[in-house]
């Protein structure tokens, strides 16, 4: 097997990845590898759409139910974790399939993530005392002279933004402008990547509504209410700023009606989506998919053959 290639299936939410990728696994040696910001999170289960426990146990999967709720699960970690899971997979002549639709985790892992120095805190009194003598506004002055770019995009009087812009400079010899520009790709593999496109945004429009009322009857409400009452999250864990979660929370605290909840996360759910089709646009796949081709399958399972030999 050519051990540094792996699949993506990524689309908008709603839109098939998880079924797709499950009658995927059901005839060839491959493991799923989660791309979702939320399913990485403990008990976060319903509103999630986190397959069930005996899909879980069934096919492999790697990077759901990783993290506690009340921690927060970074972008830069999961690249940590998604290039182990990676090898892992490759080492065990199996075929790595990243599948899901947080589309920053993909460009950080695909694109790299931009390299800037640590805080120094030795820099940062000196930056502070200067500021002192003369002003935040003489600061910024500073800024624009060293990092044009920087300034123009920094109020005079954001204190905090404008000594990490002149603190990079000062540590790096480097704009932080520049440095942001420079992404350290991630050349460590080869990624073979498919997006499921809907022609039809009604239709996935549609199913974003429908898939929500599941969750509501399957429990949707009572999971969150069971997250507080145990103590396993608090109003302000960052899990709990997920789509739907949040919604729920506002229900929860009596500040909107349960209908209102409702109405408002499918509303999330459907900008959320565009969002990510926008995403999608600008990454420039190889092989766009239809979700409603029910030849899809066989079009993945073809470029499976023709670049891994574990299943030739």
């Amino acid at each position: 097997m050519n051990n540094n290639k792996a699949i993506i299936i990524r689309g908008p939410t709603a839109s098939g990845k998880t079924d797709l990728s499950l009658k995927l696994a059901e005839e060839n040696p491959i493991e799923i590898i989660s791309v979702d910001s939320v399913m990485v999170y403990k008990g976060l289960n319903i509103g999630s759409a986190k397959p069930a426990k005996d899909i879980l146990d069934q096919y492999p999967h790697h990077l759901i139910d990783i993290c506690d709720p009340k921690d927060k699960y970074s972008a830069g970690k999961f690249v940590e974790d998604a290039q182990q899971k990676i090898r892992d997979t490759q080492e065990n002549n199996r075929i790595p399939v990243l599948v899901g639709g947080t589309m920053m985790y993909y460009k950080v892992l695909q694109d790299g993530l931009n390299e800037l120095p640590s805080a120094d805190d030795d820099i940062r009194n000196q930056i502070d005392q200067q500021a002192r003598d003369i002003g935040w506004p003489e600061m910024h002055r500073e800024l624009q002279r060293i990092d044009p770019e920087a300034a123009k995009k920094i109020k005079p009087n954001d204190r905090q933004r404008i000594q990490r812009a002149i603190e990079v400079y000062m540590i790096s010899g480097m704009t932080i402008s520049e440095l942001k520009k420079k992404n350290s790709n991630n050349n460590e593999f080869q990624f073979l990547t498919f997006s499921l496109m809907p022609d039809d945004r009604e239709g996935l429009y549609q199913n974003i509504n429908s898939r929500f009322d599941s969750m509501i009857e399957e429990g949707f409400l009572d999971e969150v209410i069971s997250l507080l009452d145990e103590d396993l999250v608090s109003i302000n864990s960052h899990s709990m700023q997920s789509i739907g979660y949040k919604e729920m929370l506002e229900h929860i605290g009596g500040r909107i009606s349960l209908d209102e909840a409702i109405d408002a996360a499918k509303m999330a759910s459907r900008r959320y989506a565009k969002r990510q089709i926008t995403w999608l646009r600008s990454m420039g796949d190889k092989y766009k998919l239809d979700p409603t081709n029910s030849n899809n399958l066989q079009l993945i399972e073809t470029v499976l053959h023709d670049h891994f030999e574990a299943i030739r």
